[in-house]
């Protein structure tokens, strides 16, 4: 999961980039999901180590910051959905960047979840076998 965790990261920033790139490069706020992918780079370079506990404690991590993430987000996703609905907003491509950036957390929620009860059933086989 480490390597997935960067992948996300370097996903993120692709994202920043295109909505940066999207505003007309006049909006730095467009780059938070930057920082975010950069963050979660770190996040996977410091997992991807041969030490079991230190990977463990930091996907730990980078999952909880993708939840905080995505439920700080939430309303960027109903604003979505208000806009295709035909809401105008002064800033479409922020909208759309948030309810990517929080969407994008949700699957990297839920593919760690996965991750992780593979990996406790794998723990549970390995000692009662």
């Amino acid at each position: 999961m480490a390597k997935v965790t960067i992948g996300f990261g370097v996903v993120l920033v692709a994202l920043g980039v295109w909505g940066y790139v999207a505003t007309g490069s006049e909006h730095p706020t467009a780059l938070i999901p930057v920082w975010a992918g950069l963050l979660f780079g770190l996040f996977g370079e410091l997992a991807n180590t041969e030490s079991s506990k230190r990977r463990m404690v930091w996907m730990h991590v980078a999952v909880t910051v993708a939840l905080l993430l995505f439920l700080g987000l939430i309303p960027a996703v109903v604003d979505e959905v208000r806009m295709l609905r035909g809401t105008v907003f002064p800033h479409p491509i922020a909208v759309e960047e948030k309810a990517a950036m929080s969407l994008l957390c949700l699957v990297f929620v839920v593919l760690c979840v996965r991750s992780f009860i593979a990996a406790r059933r794998s723990r549970k086989l390995e000692v009662v076998g």
